[in-house]
């Protein structure tokens, strides 16, 4: 696209429409200092414009655009961006949300130049973490529903506020200039991992997070026009392309990188975490009934044919929380086995022994303990040493969300093949080490909703 000073002294356009990859230099045949300051710049699509001011040459500048779509191999643009990054640039980036503004959080003048372009945006600007496991170096000593969210939305439209131990966590090491631009009125740091093809492999090559600041504004521009991009409840536009983040930003980023629409076409959805109560303080991509599902906690019992033992244990817990909170719907407990088959029903003797006390195992179907549920549960429960040491041997990193149901670290008994006693006598066993699980627990962690 060229840009053309008329005689009546207005700016004109012409050339290939936004996107395109190169165009002509606007300045050529000029010697202005100015002219050889940008002409570099013009190796990707540019858009300029000139302008007249006391006689001499001044010059704005959209972003330089890199065009990842244009391309199936994309590493020689991460890698300028890297560079860019390092340098102490501000670069936009695509996200599956929306596109935002990203400064390498080791570089204080390049978050420093963040928050001056986000200053009238009302947002603070989060912490982009490499992954999910890259995340629990900073959350260290945060709520289990933080750990909880991480494990089942991460990567993923969600962005978590919450309070790290400071001691421990690896935001300490961050340079005080960040602190300050990430830290909250409450002390709260927002972190999110972004599921995006081009940040995913940006943070391979960076040892430290990115800030990220995302341009947020009422669904009109600055020249009164209407706003094309998706606008939330609260009436927030978000750029969901590379236009807009252009159009908003100016030439106060000089690197922008183009991915096309974004994924969801909509914000992320935001969370606030305090001990065990959390708030949905954005509705974006994930609802709020999503979200009310992904906090609760999950507990696994787990037998070996799952058909005695580990159902029995789930319905026994299931109303054991019933008792005591007055509803089984703060929890999800399921029960699987090491070596189970798919759907076999539970034992007769277990149906019996269960339906005297009021309990209902006739809908049971076996399941096989499998790599879903294991990334799922809070909490796994064995009936035996052995089960456990059979599911260490599979997930190695389970340490410390696997334990014997015995709090001893003994062995629930099988009955399988004895009398229905045998299996009155399991069910007390059971009940019993349940209810010690229960006290151990504590309320903190059942999750509870805040109120606004």
């Amino acid at each position: 696209m060229a840009a053309i000073l008329t005689t009546a002294g207005k700016i004109e356009t012409s050339g290939p429409p936004w996107g395109g990859f190169w165009i002509p230099d606007p300045f050529d045949g000029l010697t202005h200092p100015d002219h050889r300051a940008v002409q570099s710049r013009f190796a990707v699509a540019v858009p300029s414009a000139r302008t007249i001011v006391a006689g001499l040459f001044a010059t704005t500048h959209l972003p330089m655009l890199l065009d990842l779509q244009s391309t199936d191999d994309i590493r020689d643009m991460v890698h300028r961006t890297v560079q860019a990054l390092v340098e102490g640039q501000v670069v936009g980036f695509p996200t599956e949300t929306v596109y935002a503004l990203a400064a390498h959080s080791l570089r204080p003048d390049a978050v420093a130049k963040l928050m001056q372009i986000q200053s009238d945006w009302g947002s603070t600007p989060i912490l982009s973490v490499r992954s999910g496991e890259a995340a629990e170096d900073f959350l260290h000593g945060s709520s289990p529903i933080v750990r909880r969210l991480s494990r089942r939305c991460w990567p993923g439209p969600l962005i978590l506020r919450t309070r790290c131990d400071w001691k421990q966590s690896a935001a300490s090491r961050l340079p005080a200039e960040t602190m300050r631009a990430v830290c909250g009125e409450d002390d709260q740091i927002a972190f999110r991992v972004v599921d995006q093809r081009v940040l995913g492999q940006v943070h391979r090559y960076l040892a430290a997070p990115l800030v990220l600041a995302t341009a947020e504004t009422l669904p009109e521009t600055e020249t009164g026009d209407p706003c094309s991009d998706p606008v939330d409840a609260s009436g927030t536009a978000f750029p969901t392309n590379a236009k807009s983040i252009a159009r908003r930003c100016g030439d106060s980023v000089p690197l922008l990188l183009d991915d096309g629409p974004t994924r969801y076409g909509g914000c992320c959805s935001v969370v606030r975490v305090k001990d065990h109560h959390w708030q949905l303080i954005r509705q974006g991509v994930i609802e709020r009934d999503a979200m009310s599902q992904f906090v609760k906690p999950v507990i696994a019992l787990v037998c070996t044919g799952n058909t005695c033992r580990s159902p029995m244990a789930e319905v026994l817990l299931r109303h054991l929380v019933q008792q005591r909170y007055g509803s089984d719907d703060l929890v999800q407990i399921v029960s699987a086995g090491v070596a189970a088959g798919v759907g076999s029903a539970a034992s007769p003797q277990a149906v019996e022994v269960m339906s005297d006390r009021g309990l209902d195992l006739t809908e049971h179907g076996s399941r096989m303990l499998d790599d879903a549920l294991v990334a799922s549960a809070d909490l796994i429960l064995t009936m035996t040493r052995g089960h456990r040491s059979a599911i260490l041997a599979a997930w190695p990193d389970l340490h410390d969300r696997v334990h014997t149901l015995r709090r001893d670290g003994g062995d629930i008994a099988d009955p399988v093949g004895m009398p229905v006693e045998c299996y009155v006598q399991c069910a007390d066993q059971i009940q019993q080490e349940l209810a010690a699980w229960l006290d151990a627990l504590g309320d903190d962690f059942f999750p509870v909703e805040a109120k606004t």
